[in-house]
């Protein structure tokens, strides 16, 4: 692939937020310092740069507005604008007063490369409390213009513009000014209907206490609504304080995450910029099917839009991403807010296995105890809910089998764990009843011969479920099931009678990399007692591996490190990114600890194993709740697929990323 380093390449794009020190009433000096603001966007590699409400003129000016020698002097600004920026690789969006057809226009002004691409005026005009613009401007849906000649150029007019870069066709610009955000339907809800993945708002918006965070809930809420990335530039030092305060407050939104924000109260000009994943929003978008069908209930408002498309190629060569991409997507970075996610899950699978024993009249559960990670998670979810449920915790039949490759770490860790869970804790030899299937079908392990395939293995896994349905059967209980989304992703499970099965699993849709916070969050939180969280740290120190093979067996040598395989899964199931685009994000993310080549290499086994090996299993999942919007595998639910489906296509789109940096 030709610059897989490119942001570019992979639906990215560069954008910012500008606040200049502007002063009242001088667009000369003011067009100046947005200039100067432009260049440093240039220089950035920024596709786009949005500044403050009428910032060429500044907000403050009230009657001044009507004084043609300013009119006249934003204009000049504006075309002094698009002659030094026709060298620049940039476009911008500036403010200013507008007349046309003796009507005065609060504006945005688009210019890119010395080209004027359209003019959209303010829809809203606030007559309220502070706020008179109604005495100063009309209202940009008064002009029948479609086209209008400004700063020597004709160019589109209208409040019905979207401004679509040629290069880059899924950035799609709409524009709105300040008050248009604050009334109940704003324009841009209907523009990104119409196809906008970018807003841009030109504001001035004083500041007064309790402000800032309005605007953060406004700016958040909006682009999150219409699965966009919204730009939001407030005017600041400079502007008249004669009767209101300016704090130059300017944010980047993508889909209700906020990106970038600038420094407010700032003594000097600001410049925010941030790297914008265009392609996610499109992603959101087509799985998303009622924004499709609120385009076509909205399809008046809709079609009054029209498309500008303008040119603006983007930087050729290495072009990394400024953006931080989360190494482990399933798992908040933050501390404060990871406890609270892994309480919020844990909460989530304690409540579906409390409704599915409330359903099915059961008082007892059945639980295979093995010391590892995932058993030891369920274990816990079993004891929150008898606990929830007022029921004793001997009510769950926890049993540890060892086999042929049980080691003494584990099986220690499972009687400890059981024992501080205060369950009714058996162990059952599985050897002697694996040993007899495997004379029974002529298994050269059962001849004395050390053969340890797959079928060795699986008669074990084979034998611990049979035992624990026959349990069930004994003791009139549910079985539970252990097995985690990683494991399910990948097929790393034996199908049938099996670790696969379950009469409910609630660990079907957490990822092994959140399993693990989950395991330290209950133990750090005392949720289960003291004694428990002695059992835990030992478990959180244990590797993973299957132990049915003697010998040292590590699960991750074969099917790669979870904490890489649970990153393209994220991105395969929550916005089915190509491997391409899935290798450069987990390049940035792990660059630290994997080369290209090991990420090329993991994402491989990921993509055949996912898509053409493992599908069938996911067909005939037990029961299990969903916890994230990550999504779950279940048929029922996040995932649907033909089981007998192939790998090719994203094998061959893999192919495309260099095997080194």
């Amino acid at each position: 692939m030709k610059d897989f380093f490119n942001l570019h390449r992979h639906g990215f794009a560069r954008v910012a937020v500008a606040t200049p020190v502007v002063r009242v009433g001088d667009p000369r000096h003011n067009g100046a310092a947005t200039l100067e603001l432009i260049e440093r966007a240039a220089a950035q590699k920024v596709t786009l740069a949005v500044f403050p409400e009428l910032g060429l003129t500044a907000y403050t000016c009230d009657d001044l507005f009507h004084q043609q020698a300013l009119i006249d002097a934003a204009e000049q600004a504006l075309a002094r604008l698009l002659e030094r920026t026709r060298s620049l690789r940039v476009a911008a969006l500036v403010g200013l007063p507008v007349a046309v057809n003796g009507l005065l226009y609060n504006c945005a002004a688009l210019l890119c490369r010395g080209r004027l691409v359209g003019v959209v005026p303010k829809t809203y005009l606030p007559n309220y409390r502070e706020f008179y613009e109604g005495r100063y401007f009309a209202p940009g849906d008064a002009s029948p213009c479609a086209e209008i000649r400004l700063a020597g150029q004709a160019t589109a007019f209208g409040t019905g513009l979207l401004f679509r870069i040629a290069e880059q066709p899924q950035f799609v610009l709409h524009v709105e000014i300040c008050e248009d955000l604050w009334v109940p339907a704003s324009p841009s809800s209907f523009a990104t209907l119409a196809g906008a993945t970018v807003v841009a708002n030109l504001s001035a918006s004083n500041i007064v206490v309790g402000k800032e965070t309005y605007r953060h809930q406004l700016v958040a809420n909006q682009s999150a609504r219409c699965l966009a990335a919204y730009l939001y530039s407030a005017a600041g030092l400079g502007e008249s304080t004669t009767d209101l305060a300016w704090d130059g407050h300017a944010l980047i939104y993508e889909n209700g995450t906020q990106v970038a924000e600038s420094e407010r109260f700032a003594g000097t000009a600001q410049l925010a910029s941030a790297d914008i994943d265009l392609g996610r929003l499109a992603a959101d978008r087509m799985r998303q099917n009622t924004f499709g069908a609120a385009a076509l209930r909205h399809s008046t408002e809709v079609k009054r839009f029209r498309i500008i498309d303008f040119s603006l190629p983007f930087p050729a060569g290495k072009l990394l991403l400024q953006r931080r991409v989360d190494s482990l997507p399933y798992v908040p970075s933050d501390p404060k807010t990871r406890d609270a996610r892994c309480e919020e899950v844990f909460r989530i699978q304690v409540n579906g296995l409390v409704t599915r024993m409330r359903a099915t009249g059961s008082e007892r559960l059945i639980i295979g105890v093995s010391g590892g990670l995932d058993s030891t998670h369920a274990l816990l979810v079993c004891a929150r809910t008898m606990d929830q449920l007022k029921l004793p915790r001997k009510n769950i039949f926890a049993y540890t089998m060892p086999g042929f490759a049980t080691s003494t770490r584990t099986r220690n860790q499972a009687w400890q764990l059981m024992r501080a869970i205060g369950c009714t804790a058996e162990e059952i030899d599985i050897r002697p009843s694996c040993m007899q299937m495997l004379k029974d079908i002529g298994h050269p392990y059962a001849k004395g011969r050390k053969v340890y395939d797959i079928t060795f293995e699986n008669v074990q896994a084979g034998e611990r479920t049979s035992h624990l349905f026959r349990l069930a059967n004994r003791n009139g209980g549910m079985v539970v099931g252990t097995g985690d989304l990683s494991e399910l992703a990948l097929g790393w499970s034996t199908y049938g009678v099996g670790d696969h099965m379950s009469h409910y699993n609630p660990n079907g849709s957490v990822p092994k990399t959140l399993i693990k916070f989950l395991v330290a969050w209950v133990a750090e939180s005392d949720e289960l007692g003291p004694e428990v969280k002695r059992a835990l740290r030992r478990v959180l120190d244990t590797e993973i591996s299957p132990e049915l093979v003697p010998g040292r067996q590590s699960t991750e040598s074969t099917i790669g490190p979870y904490e890489l395989q649970d990153f393209n899964l994220y991105y395969v199931l929550r916005f089915g990114y190509a491997p391409t685009k899935i290798a450069f994000l987990a390049w940035h993310a792990w660059r630290h600890k994997y080369k290209l080549r090991e990420i090329k290499k993991w994402l491989g086994v990921f993509l055949r194993r996912f898509f053409e090996m493992s599908q069938y299993k996911r067909s005939a999942v037990p029961n299990s709740p969903k916890v994230g919007s990550g999504g779950s595998l279940s048929p029922r639910g996040d995932w649907r697929a033909p089981s007998d489906g192939n790998a090719t296509t994203w094998l061959e789109n893999l192919a495309e990323v260099p095997d080194r940096e």
